[in-house]
């Protein structure tokens, strides 16, 4: 026993003064180890009972670590300590709060941890609170017992609500019965409080430390509900409310004196009028010397008081009484209080927000006095308006100067975005014409002296902040002072934009952006806000400021910039894009706001050239990178062709965008004039020369540029289809040189959706296709594995071969019978995937082979022809139908299931209508009802043991094949009546809603298990 005390001091040493990491993670090692074991338990009891211990001195960081032990232990293994055990440990942990009752104070909060924990887990007492009462008591008659059970009576009430060591032991009901076994001593608790509060002791000190002791007592009662007994108008009166308020004025226990104060408040609806009563003599007695001598803490804390009281009874607030004004008064001091951050001013606005709320809520027409009470409040709005305006400001005295730049702190970033909604109310509250006419200053401009650039920041931001309440308003302000100051800042050359001028910017590029419906009715404006909103996006804390305003102004008013000479600077800008300042995000915006606006110009012969000035920057880009030499001759000057290629990248992008937005055009109401083909025919040759590179081995590269084949496609109608053959060649031919590149399968499957259907273009899809299947990389997708390990291959080419099926003609689909079977297997394999999005799709071309199947079916006659697509495809289900019903219950299987069940259950129902319809043809005895049967009994039979309950397998697939069949039925019937009330399709039918609910909790019951391999 001596030796192992002597054994957890050292280690306890070591872990915490050892120079040696080694040591320090051994020592934690093996007390962690020690804390397990059932020695722990006297060691450290002993350890905390133990005063003149001969082998060990007393040490706080082995009686803290006691402690420790003791209270972690409880709370994992308390329920199974014998009655006796748990007797003997209060007993022990009643004298080492004794023991300890004058310090140290953290050891003193873990005794009584373990206590509350051991208490807690007392179940053999029907009342445990009420026995540990007991147990306090003859404490309290001991020497220094007083402070022990202040400490106990602290820590109890915080452990019943909450128990942060997460006991789920613990119910709710079992925490209601202890928090009422707790109320009912409130009446003893408050008079041991106020005795404890009436005695003094004769160390000044010692008196500050035992009043704040008592504060920290009774917070955490009162969050326990202590007072909810007392009746309210006693309260008031109460002999403890006058202790907390006289504590304000002690600067050891002002903090937890306005912690009781605001639960108080939160709590009881009689305090607010109680501390109102009182502001006067708070305001004189704490916030004015306060605010004189800069003391923030104060300060920040009546804040916190004051705008809970606002917030918890705003009428008062708003019956304008002189206290209640008052209150208002020391609040506006409190907001305009230059302090370090931002904190005190943030805590008051939500009291602000309350008020204006409860003012909007006013009947303007009951009561001459409420008309009053708007006038009076509406002052003190506008006085509260300038002094956030203040704190809100941007200037040297907030910010870090860093090579020349402005950085905002965290703090003020916070506060502003904080604003928006009390500067929505007060501009509601004063009116948007009034808001905006105190923000808005002609002196700025006119003034001889030099612009206050850090005032007119600020209100630039409080205007963007309400926009969407000032443009409801209507009519438009007056923006004349607007349009002056981007004037000025247009006027400011580039190495002028330093310090706070860039912030500004970006204040007024906000403002033009969310008030460009106006700014832009006056016709002479455009030119200035379009140069304005280009110069800006050069800056970088101002990009995305007039991007977006620039993106607003073209597409709220294209008809304004008509003119040659705004349509010059937008092409201007677009030419810019190849710097690439912006975001690809952002340059999309962009370029789709800047095509948006050059699509609309009436003049065709003018919005061509326009259109094409603005793709010829990116047609430049991308020659740049053809014209290069080889990449690999590049490397004494990797850096050049980095940028070469990047700009190439984004070049493609950008035209992805544009003819995505005309291919819009052209389907919308307006007639394709020949502008997209002129525009088409000077993208083909740059791509098919692109495509040929060597530099198509970058992946980026390779999106991009099937990124805009795919747009340009979309766009183009049927003007490609004579380019068909070259665009499938360099397609397929790309992807056998860079199979890693699965956008070349994406992109095909986006020609044979537009072209798929041509007749003379079969035997050139179907090369596609074999070439596809071909690959290396597509042969080697045969088992899940290599699915999760290329995800988007097997997406694409699963995508592809659904879109070869749905879109060519059937005579097509019917020649490529060995490549459907080969992909439909790939399919098949493909589903059992962990990717989502790998087997989704995969399942998707399942259902559309199937799908597909089924039609043709319905349309043959009893005969199937051999070479026709219904027996092609009925020989593939054949030969791969017992894979595809095992891979789609291994689906089934495992966590992911629950997000396959319903194409799962959707594949299924098809496959069983296909086997039914089969069985009416001639191919009968290639494919039946009896396949099927055969199919499912060979894969339940051969499901690992643990996914199968005992005798499972007998019930389960007499009970599949009758659901089976029901759906098939269902399905059928949906395709062959004429009746629209029938139209069941997948899964509305009763069969086929039975079918995946039995899919779903055969899956749902099998979740926990693992993935199958």
């Amino acid at each position: 026993m001596n030796e192992l005390l002597v054994k957890v001091a050292q280690a306890v040493h070591v872990l915490n003064h050892d120079a040696q990491s080694s040591n320090r993670v051994a020592a934690n090692q093996w007390l962690v180890q020690f804390q397990k074991t059932e020695a722990a338990w006297e060691i450290a009891t002993s350890l905390l009972t133990s005063s003149s211990d001969p082998i060990i001195s007393s040490n706080f960081e082995v009686e803290f670590f006691a402690a420790q032990i003791l209270r972690r232990k409880i709370q994992k293994e308390g329920y199974h300590l014998q009655l006796g055990a748990k007797g003997s440990l209060l007993n022990s942990l009643l004298l080492a709060a004794r023991r300890f009752s004058l310090g140290p104070p953290q050891l003193l909060t873990q005794i009584c941890l373990a206590l509350s924990a051991l208490v807690l887990r007392a179940v053999e007492h029907k009342m445990p609170i009420e026995q540990f009462f007991s147990s306090l008591n003859k404490l309290q008659s001991q020497e220094n017992g007083n402070t022990a059970v202040l400490e106990m009576l602290t820590v109890l009430p915080e452990e019943v609500v909450e128990d942060k060591s997460g006991d789920c032991r613990i119910d709710a009901r079992s925490r209601c019965q202890f928090t009422r076994e707790l109320l009912s001593h409130t009446p003893n608790v408050l008079e041991f409080l106020l005795l404890q509060s009436e005695q003094s002791l004769e160390n000044g000190l010692r008196l500050e430390e035992k009043n704040k002791k008592i504060l920290r007592c009774l917070l955490s009662w009162v969050r326990v509900g202590c007072f909810s007994e007392i009746h309210p108008s006693a309260l008031p009166t109460h002999p403890l409310l006058n202790f907390v308020f006289n504590s304000l004025q002690v600067s050891t226990s002002f903090d937890v004196s306005i912690e009781v104060l605001i639960e108080l408040v939160c709590r009881y609806e009689g305090l607010p009028q109680v501390l109102l009563s009182r502001i006067r003599y708070m305001k004189e007695i704490l916030l004015l010397p306060a605010l004189k001598s800069r003391d923030e803490k104060v300060i920040g804390g009546f804040a916190c008081l004051m705008s809970e009281v606002g917030q918890a009874a705003p009428a008062m607030i708003a019956e304008a009484s002189p206290e209640a004004l008052m209150l208002a008064d020391a609040l506006l001091s409190c907001v305009s209080f230059p302090s370090e951050d931002w904190e005190i001013p943030d805590s008051t606005l939500q009291f602000w927000c309350s008020l204006a709320s409860y003012l909007f809520g006013l009947d303007l027409g009951k009561a001459e006095s409420t008309k009053v009470v708007l006038e009076v409040f509406s002052t003190i709005f506008l006085t509260l308006l300038d002094s956030l305006l203040l704190r809100a400001q941007v200037d040297d005295t907030v910010c870090i100067v860093n090579n020349g730049a402005f950085i905002i702190p965290d703090g003020l970033i916070q506060f502003r975005t904080n604003l928006e909604e009390l500067l929505v109310d007060i501009c509601q509250l004063l009116g948007p014409s009034i808001y905006v006419q105190k923000l808005l200053n002609d002196r700025w401009t006119t003034s001889n002296s030099s612009i206050p650039w850090v005032d007119v920041e600020t209100r630039l931001f409080a205007l963007n902040l309400v926009s969407e309440t000032v443009m409801q308003d209507g009519p438009p302000p007056s923006f004349s002072i607007i349009m002056q100051l981007v004037t000025i800042l247009c006027s400011t050359s580039p190495g002028e934009l330093k310090g706070l001028l860039p912030f500004v910017y970006k204040s007024l590029a906000d403002v033009v952006g969310s008030y460009s419906r106006w700014i832009s009715l006056v016709p002479d404006n455009i030119r200035t806000l379009l140069i304005f909103c280009a110069s800006g996006i050069k800056e970088s804390i101002c990009t995305t400021a007039c991007s977006s305003a620039l993106r607003k102004l073209c597409e709220g008013c294209p008809s304004m910039i008509h003119e040659p000479q705004n349509l010059e600077v937008l092409i201007w800008i677009g030419e810019d894009f190849e710097k690439g300042i912006l975001s690809f995000e952002e340059e999309a915006e962009l370029v789709s706001a800047i095509t948006f606006t050059l699509n609309s110009v009436p003049n065709k012969q003018l919005r061509k050239s326009s259109l094409a000035r603005l793709l010829s920057s990116s047609y430049g880009a991308i020659e740049k990178l053809i014209d290069a030499e080889d990449p690999h001759s590049l490397v004494r000057n990797p850096a050049a062709y980095t940028l070469t290629m990047s700009f190439a990248i984004r070049a493609l992008y950008r035209i992805g965008v544009i003819l995505r937005h005309l291919g819009i055009s052209c389907s919308s109401d307006q007639a394709d004039d020949g502008t997209t083909l002129v525009l088409l025919g000077m993208l083909w040759p740059l791509l098919e020369n692109l495509f040929s590179s060597p530099h198509m081995e970058n992946g980026s590269l390779s999106a991009a540029a099937c990124r805009a084949l795919s747009e340009a496609i979309h766009s183009s109608g049927q003007h490609y289809h004579l380019l068909l053959p070259k665009i499938l060649d360099c397609l397929s031919a790309n992807f056998l040189l860079f199979q890693n590149h699965e956008c070349y399968i994406r992109t095909a499957a986006v020609v044979i959706e537009e072209f798929g259907y041509r007749e003379e273009y079969g035997t050139l899809c179907i090369n596609t296709f074999e070439r596809f299947t071909s690959a290396a990389s597509v042969t080697a997708l045969n088992s899940s594995y290599i699915c999760d390990q290329e995800p988007d291959l097997a997406e694409a080419y699963t995508n592809f071969v659904s879109s070869f099926i749905r879109f060519c003609p059937k005579d097509v689909v019917a020649c490529s019978g060995s490549l459907l079977e080969i992909s439909f297997q790939k399919a098949t394999i493909c589903c059992t995937a962990l990717h989502r999005g790998a087997a989704l799709a995969a399942m998707s071309c399942m259902s559309c082979f199937l799908e597909t199947c089924l039609s043709s079916l319905l349309q043959s006659s009893a005969s199937v022809s051999e070479g026709s697509l219904s027996a092609v495809m009925i020989h593939v289900l054949s030969r791969s139908g017992e894979g595809l019903v095992s891979n789609v219950i291994c689906t089934l299987l495992g966590v992911s299931a629950m997000s396959r069940v319903h194409k799962s259950a959707t594949i299924l129902q098809q496959l069983a209508a296909v086997c039914c319809l089969s069985e009416r043809t001639s191919l009968m005895a290639v494919l039946s009802w009896n396949s099927l049967c055969g199919w499912l009994h060979s894969t339940v039979q051969t499901l690992p043991p643990e996914y199968l309950r005992l005798g499972e397998a007998e019930t389960l697939i007499p009970l599949w094949l009758n659901a089976l069949a029901s759906a098939a039925s269902d399905y059928l019937a949906s395709k062959t009546s004429d009746d629209a009330l029938i139209d069941h399709g997948h899964m509305q039918g009763q069969g086929g809603r039975t079918l995946k609910r039995i899919i779903r909790d055969f899956a749902d019951s099998r979740r926990n298990f693992s993935e199958p391999s």
